[in-house]
């Protein structure tokens, strides 16, 4: 889970999952003087977003969750990379046993739900589920942390201040239209909320209702979360029908250098170069574009990827992220 930035079909939360793994530094004291400085801030944010027209009782409802900069949000914002896992190890990390097992008995019991909103939408239900899947083990790890409080945080101490700040300024607007209360509104450190772990700007955005009209609730119901999901797919260009990728065996004279994402060519023509479907026999796809992928390089497994991989990278721009989403997804539904 977690991650982004916000344009139209920008990444849907605040830290890009990629394959780097880290060491938290530890958690510092906050002394008299701070703790003085932050309620000067939050008074701040309190004025603006009053002016803005948002409902005193609702910021004073949720600046109540934030006494102090939250310390264990600071320390999982101040990570320092120490080591880069390879597509095999993170492979083998995301998409394990329990996982899928996990995935597969989710699934099933969602299975007219899922098949309802998929149907809808146009989006494929095994992609839903590995997103699902993916950001919160299928809605039992969405975060403890009130948005609010990791927000706040972060605007007054983070990194991106003037990001984080944006994204409070959004958390408190979407509480004041009444879809989730401030104690409700849970997410990671990084503010990424519900089960689908979007930011607020992304919320605002993407989330839906389902059946369309009521309020958005990404936390607790399921419906709302396959709904913002494939929402948010669909709005990036989603090809009902079409497949995300497959694995493929290529062989060794087509080098690392002939192949990557943003090389696109006809199925047909990776055919002529050998490419086949991973076990054998043809490509049920030839009149498909695609492209090759081989994340760990020579050696490694390799994958044809084609239009809705890039829309799946919208959610998270990592080719190992989208990788994730789409063979868990295929694993379990």
């Amino acid at each position: 889970m977690l991650r982004r930035q916000f344009l139209v079909c920008g990444a849907v939360s605040a830290a890009v999952v990629t394959p780097a793994f880290a060491k938290n530094k530890g958690a510092r004291a906050v002394s008299g003087t701070e703790q003085g400085s932050y309620a000067a801030f939050l008074a701040g944010v309190r004025r603006e977003a009053i002016s803005k027209g948002l409902s005193a009782s609702v910021v004073d409802e949720a600046l109540a969750l934030t006494a102090e900069p939250n310390q264990k949000v600071l320390k999982a914002d101040r990570h320092q990379p120490e080591f880069t896992l390879t597509w095999a190890q993170y492979k083998a990390r995301v998409i394990t046993d329990k996982k899928i097992s996990d995935g597969q008995a989710a699934v099933s019991e969602r299975e007219a739900l899922l098949g309802k909103v998929s149907q809808i939408y146009g989006v494929d239900r095994g992609v839903i589920a590995g997103i699902w899947g993916l950001e919160s083990a299928y809605g039992t790890r969405m975060g403890t942390f009130h948005v609010v409080d990791a927000l706040a945080t972060l605007a007054y101490d983070g990194r991106r201040a003037s990001f984080f700040r944006a994204e409070l300024f959004k958390a408190l607007t979407i509480l004041g239209e009444g879809d989730i209360t401030p104690a409700g509104m849970l997410g990671s450190y990084a503010g990424a909320m519900g089960q689908p772990q979007f930011m607020p700007s992304a919320y605002e955005q993407y989330a839906a209702s389902f059946p369309a009209g009521g309020r958005r609730d990404i936390w607790n119901n399921e419906g709302d979360v396959f709904a913002s999901i494939a929402n948010y797919l669909a709005k990036c260009h989603w090809i009902a029908g079409q497949p995300w990728g497959e694995p493929v065996d290529m062989p060794d004279s087509l080098e690392q250098g002939q192949i990557g994402r943003s090389i696109v060519r006809p199925v047909s023509y990776w055919a002529t170069q050998g490419v086949r479907p991973q076990g054998g026999g043809d490509f049920t796809h030839l009149d498909l574009s695609g492209a090759i992928i081989r994340p760990d390089g020579v050696g490694g497994e390799a994958y044809m990827v084609y239009h809705n991989f890039n829309v799946i990278r919208r959610y998270n721009p990592s080719d190992f992220y989208a990788l994730g989403v789409g063979l868990l997804g295929s694993a379990v539904a």
